[in-house]
């Protein structure tokens, strides 16, 4: 008796002994077309780790983290996930289709998961043409949007830990005051860009077209031209492709051309040399207009951001839109974009069109 006693004396000892807690991430998962053997985990300058990926799109590592927020970045589409050592966390994505595909499973997958979800919904809620709202308007909308974003944020607090949940109320305290500087800046364009008005257009020569030979905007000329200044790693660029679809098949018989100019220069492509990346930027746009099935006139730019033409149009950020009568005179070098309302009211009012 007193034998088993020991025993069960024993027993208890060591099934009361806890575990201590892991103190770093293990982060596994599988990649689907993989663009390069590695995934890139970091946080700004602080932190970064290379995970190796095998030639099956499978990884797994481990990594000692402080609780907070992290970029993943597969060879072309940064990613934000959430990590906090303990996690056993499982990622599956694939990188034809990011936003679309990513997942999250395992220990960590319910704030992760929660942020895919989020930023679905803020693309819902927070569309380019907000910024072409009258000021009323757009104050209007911005309280609105504030108040779903907190009623999401409260649906999803349970799930959240107390770092995440503090970040993602500063997050919305923020959201008001950022909107609203962003749409002050947004509305002195117009004047940053008025000189251009009535003006030759800067010209781009010989840029090469998808469907074979050469383009030049004095080719164009007699026509209105609504010129599109894009690259497949540019996120907003890509949310534009839908509503430019639309507003080419509505104008397809007027006068009007509609030209996307690729500025394409080897961001987002993993390479050894500048030549090896751009290399793979021609073969990425080539791609992407053959996937999303892209009309109106696709040229690619000589030089990228670098281009005489992107440069004389003072361009530093895309997407960018310029409309051109058919004189070749600039209508305006800041047009609305496609997915924005004002878009066809301007083009329903251009003369003879």
């Amino acid at each position: 008796m007193k034998k088993i006693l020991l025993c069960l004396s024993i027993f208890g000892i060591f099934a009361c002994k806890q575990e201590a807690p892991k103190d770093y991430v293990t982060l596994s998962g599988s990649i689907e077309n993989q663009l390069s053997d590695s995934l890139f985990v970091f946080q700004g300058r602080n932190f970064s780790k290379t995970i190796k990926v095998a030639e099956n799109g499978t990884f797994r590592d481990t990594l000692k983290v402080k609780t907070g927020m992290y970029g993943i970045y597969d060879g072309k589409t940064p990613t934000q996930i959430y990590l906090k050592n303990g996690y056993d966390l499982k990622i599956n994505m694939d990188t034809e289709s990011v936003k679309e595909t990513l997942t999250f499973s395992g220990d960590g997958e319910e704030p992760n998961n929660y942020l895919v979800e989020k930023f679905a919904m803020q693309e819902k809620l927070i569309e380019p043409d907000i910024f072409d709202l009258e000021e009323a308007d757009f104050n209007a909308k911005v309280v609105k949007i504030e108040s779903d974003l907190n009623l999401f944020l409260e649906k999803h607090a349970k799930g959240l830990d107390s770092t995440l949940l503090a970040n993602e109320k500063a997050q919305i305290l923020q959201f008001k005051p950022g909107i609203t500087g962003q749409y002050k800046q947004i509305q002195g364009r117009a004047a940053q860009f008025a000189s251009f008005i009535g003006k030759p257009s800067p010209e781009f020569t010989n840029y090469e077209n998808i469907k074979g030979g050469k383009t030049s905007l004095s080719d164009l000329k007699g026509k209105y031209v609504y010129i599109d200044l894009w690259a497949t790693w540019c996120g907003p660029c890509l949310r534009e492709i839908p509503s430019l679809k639309e507003v080419e098949k509505e104008f397809h018989d007027k006068n009007i051309e509609f030209v996307s100019i690729s500025v394409d220069n080897g961001r987002g492509y993993k390479a050894e040399t500048k030549e090896e990346a751009a290399k793979l930027a021609y073969e990425g746009w080539k791609k992407m207009i053959d996937d999303k099935n892209l009309g109106g006139i696709q040229l690619f730019a000589d030089n990228g951001f670098q281009s005489s033409f992107v440069q004389n149009y003072k361009v530093n950020g895309i997407p960018r839109f310029i409309l051109i009568d058919p004189a070749g005179n600039v209508i305006n070098a800041d047009a609305p974009r496609p997915s924005s309302f004002k878009l066809k009211q301007v083009l329903n009012g251009l003369e003879n069109i």
